[in-house]
C-alpha cells in the first residue's frame, strides 16, 4: 500500500472518522499525526484489513459525542451522519465531509479525491488512482461467468460497484434474482468461477454453514477466495482484492 503522504503545513489537521468505510480513506490518506480518532470496527481484525494500523489511534463508537472532546477540525462520515450530528458539529466549529456510499468505481475515485482535498493535498490520492487506472486500462476483454458469494449465498447485483470491481478482474457477475445464489442455481447452472468471500470464515453461524453444503463444496475446483473485509465498503482496499484475483483467475 502507498505510504503516508507529506503535508507542508506547520500544524497537522486533526480528523476523526465516524464510519468503518471512512476509516479506510482516513487511514490510507492521512498522516498519523492528523488522525484524531477512528471507529472501533477499524481496530477489529475480523472487520478491517487495516486493523493493525488503526490500533495506533483512539477509537470511537461512531457517535459525534465521543469525538468532540478531542476537538477535531474535520469529521468524515458516509451516507449521512444524522441531522443532529451535523448540527452539533457546526455548533462546535467542526467541518464535516459526508461521503456517498459508492454505487460505482467512479464514486470510489471521487471519494479518494474529496478526502485528499479535505486533508489539504489532492496528490495523496494519486497512487491509488494510478493503480485503479492501470486496472481499467488492462481490463480483460474476456469476461468469465462468475458469482460472488458471502455467507448464506448472498451475492452482488449485476450493476453494483462490486460487480464493476469484479469486471476489472475479468469476471462478469451473473444476474441473480434477489441478489442471492440459490443452491439449485449452483447445481443446475454452476458458474465458471465462484468467488467466495472469506469474511468471518471461521465463525460458526448459519450463514457460514451454507459453504459446507455438498453442492457448494463440489464447486471447489472453480472456487477462489477473496478477502471479504475489503468488499464491505467497496472502497480503495478492493484494489488489493482485485489485483489478487487477476493473478489467480486466468
Amino acid at each position: 500500500m502507498p505510504g503516508f503522504a507529506s503535508l507542508s503545513i506547520a500544524s497537522a489537521l486533526k480528523v476523526a472518522s465516524l464510519n468503518l468505510c471512512t476509516d479506510e480513506y482516513l487511514l490510507l490518506l492521512a498522516r498519523p499525526d492528523e488522525i484524531a480518532s477512528v471507529t472501533r470496527l477499524a481496530q477489529d481484525p475480523a472487520e478491517s484489513p487495516l486493523w493493525r494500523r488503526a490500533q495506533a489511534f483512539p477509537a470511537n463508537r461512531g457517535a459525534i459525542e465521543q469525538v468532540i472532546v478531542t476537538r477535531p477540525a474535520l469529521l468524515l462520515t458516509m451516507g449521512g451522519g444524522g441531522k443532529s450530528s451535523g448540527l452539533l458539529a457546526r455548533r462546535m466549529g467542526i467541518r464535516t465531509v459526508d461521503l456517498p456510499y459508492p454505487a460505482s468505481i467512479a464514486d470510489v475515485a471521487g471519494n479518494m479525491r474529496r478526502v485528499a482535498a479535505a486533508l489539504g493535498d489532492e496528490r495523496r490520492a494519486a497512487p491509488w488512482l494510478a493503480r485503479l487506472n492501470a486496472l481499467e486500462v488492462a481490463k480483460p476483454q474476456r469476461q468469465r461467468d462468475a458469482i460472488y458469494v458471502s455467507g448464506g449465498g448472498n451475492s452482488l447485483s449485476a450493476g453494483s460497484a462490486g460487480a464493476q470491481w469484479l469486471a476489472l478482474a475479468g469476471l462478469k457477475q451473473r444476474r441473480l434474482p434477489g441478489g442471492r445464489a440459490e443452491l439449485e442455481t449452483l447445481l443446475v447452472a454452476p458458474p465458471a468461477v465462484l468467488v467466495r468471500s472469506d469474511y468471518r470464515r471461521g465463525q460458526m453461524s448459519q450463514g457460514m454453514r451454507w459453504f459446507d453444503h455438498p453442492i457448494v463444496k463440489r464447486l471447489s475446483p472453480r472456487t477462489v477466495a477473496t478477502d471479504g473485509r475489503a468488499w464491505t465498503c467497496g472502497g480503495p482496499l478492493t484494489l488489493d482484492a482485485i489485483e489478487r484475483l487477476r493473478r489467480t483467475v486466468r
